[in-house]
């Protein structure tokens, strides 16, 4: 039997574990950074938590005789997926990317991209609400926005203070229908929506509802991901191990 780690906390990743839990060739391992307090079932075997920094992965990498190591984290997980490739590289072990596309603007989205989370704020008036779904540890980033009405969501009830004067946090789990964004961005006055490239379907709904109230969108481009083997669906992760078996 192949042993195969996903570097998993996507819906791309939970469709591909998913998908090889019925495998009979494959034993899958599912790597949760443990971010989320009550993460989704995955139909496989999950080890949660960090690694313990590079030497800590390269050797968990190195003693579970992995066949693969496929990387199915968030497009923004910039530092783990480069030290996972490194590590993978180093070990001669089969690395593959799978990161969903981009969005695309269309007719009637309002979009601005920028390169730091730091450049929104050029973008802005002073008295705008705000609509943060970049997420909670992105928050320090964005430390120029403290004094306008800041709002983040964030899945899990915060156990911390809101750490921008001003701000707020606006709990939920995902996914939201359009109709659910509009009410929420209408009901809290929002004027800007500031989101991650992420990409997806699960995000797109929040988009849509800003294209709906003609609201202008700032969105934080990507960072470069590793250079190797790459797919953008689960269909050519799952084609891409198929050789491997």
């Amino acid at each position: 039997m192949k042993r195969v780690l996903v570097m998993a906390g996507t819906g791309e990743a939970r469709a591909l574990c998913r998908r090889l839990a019925g495998d009979p060739r494959v034993e899958v391992t599912a790597s949760l950074a443990g971010e989320t307090r009550v993460p989704a079932d995955l139909g496989v075997a999950v080890r949660r938590g960090g690694f313990g920094g590079e030497d800590a992965q390269k050797k968990i990498i190195s003693d579970s005789d992995l066949t693969a190591v496929i990387d199915a984290t968030h497009p923004f997980a910039e530092r783990i997926s480069h030290r996972t490739h490194q590590i993978c590289a180093r070990l001669d072990l089969p690395y593959l990317r799978l990161i969903r596309p981009g969005w695309q603007a269309e007719e009637g989205d309002l979009w601005t991209f920028v390169g730091r989370p730091d450049e929104v704020a050029l973008h802005l008036p002073e008295t705008a609400t705000v609509f943060l779904a970049t997420g909670r540890k992105s928050l320090t980033g964005f430390a120029n926005l403290s004094g306008r009405r800041v709002l983040c969501r964030v899945i899990d009830p915060p156990v911390a203070r809101f750490p921008l004067a001003g701000g707020a946090f606006v709990v939920g789990r995902p996914s939201f229908s359009v109709e659910e964004e509009v009410r929420l961005f209408t009901r809290e006055g929002v004027d800007v929506l500031v989101v991650k490239d992420a990409g997806g379907e699960a995000g797109r709904a929040k988009l849509l509802a800003a294209r709906l109230l003609r609201l202008p969108v700032i969105l934080i481009r990507r960072p470069e991901a590793p250079q190797g083997a790459q797919v953008d669906n689960v269909d050519g992760a799952l084609a891409w191990l198929e050789r491997l078996l």
